[in-house]
């Protein structure tokens, strides 16, 4: 997969291109992509275009995504993307014309033969910029356009805010059918403390970025993508009160059925659904006991209603 990060760029063929800001790349994302791969049977490149921060971001708002850079580029990637344009958001790029936009970017740098978007498209100068626009353009441009119906899960609209609400509550069953996959956080495995391994528990901890939303403190089940395969494991999110006075917050996972030494492998951490909130305990052996009883209850669970 190429990826274009820069205002200033050409590429060599015509595209189908899925246009939004695929964070969470959820079900009504994913619909966007089934849409240009289906394009890119019929011959056209795949491209994704989106920005390389958030507008929310951009302007201001304090606001953490469910998706890192990183871990929408590994998505893409699995899905078979052949063009992934980061476009820079920046006070000139924020400035542009929505018609401008269209001519210069999609139309003659980016040769977009078919685009798809969201209903809830907006883009240009004050986001002026919207589907409306694109349909107009259409026909005197050479391309087509598809506008994408809103998913529905639960009755409810799908949605990159909806998730965040959902993963904020900690309901990670309901994040699991709006995203067709568990909740994930990825990265490399660092040393911790090691006090797992000191009392038969040896665990795998990762330390998000900030901008990175996690849910509420607690334990939860999960499982774990290490190397290719799949492990099940149960996961405590927080800064661990009993242990430490810090307030770094880290995803500290036990694997089932596993030995051996991971530190410095890249891990994918999914998180199925909440068991208890964190909890600080009177000492180590007090916690021994209940990490040994979320180990045990861990055993036992099973996946229900995700169903990926």
């Amino acid at each position: 997969m190429k990826i274009i990060n820069t205002t200033q760029f050409q590429l060599d063929r015509p595209g189908a291109a899925a246009i939004g800001k695929f964070d969470g790349v959820h079900l009504g994302h994913q619909e966007l992509i089934h849409r240009i791969m289906k394009q890119k049977e019929q011959g056209l490149m795949s491209v994704v275009f989106t920005f390389d921060t958030s507008a929310s971001a951009f302007f201001g708002k304090e606001e953490k995504e469910l998706t890192t850079r990183a871990e929408k580029r590994a998505v893409f990637e699995e899905m078979g993307i052949d063009v992934l344009i980061e476009f820079p958001l920046n006070r000139e790029t924020a400035a542009t014309e929505p018609e401008e936009f269209v001519l210069r970017y999609l139309v003659k740098q980016m040769r977009t033969a078919y685009i798809c978007a969201g209903a809830d498209l907006s883009f240009g100068r004050k986001g002026a910029g919207n589907y409306e626009l694109l349909k107009r353009y259409a026909d005197p441009c050479g391309y087509r356009v598809e506008v994408i119906d809103k998913i529905r899960v639960d009755g409810e609209e799908v949605s990159s805010t909806r998730v965040r609400d959902a993963v904020r509550a900690g309901r990670m069953e309901e994040v699991t059918r709006m995203l067709g996959s568990p909740y994930s956080v990825s990265g490399v495995v660092e040393h911790g403390k090691r006090l797992g391994r000191t009392i038969g528990m040896p665990t795998a901890n990762l330390v998000p970025g900030t901008d990175k939303l996690l849910p509420p403190s607690g334990v939860y089940y999960s499982d774990v993508v290490l190397d290719g395969k799949r492990y099940r494991g149960i996961s405590n999110v927080g800064c661990k009160p009993t242990v430490s006075s810090g307030e770094v917050v880290g995803v500290e996972t036990y694997l089932y059925d596993f030995a051996g030494d991971i530190y410095g492998k890249d891990i994918t951490v999914r998180l199925l659904a909440f068991r208890r909130p964190e909890m600080k305990f009177d000492g180590v052996e007090s916690l021994k006991a209940q990490m040994q009883k979320d180990i045990e209850a861990g055993a036992f669970f099973q996946i229900g209603a995700c169903n990926y």
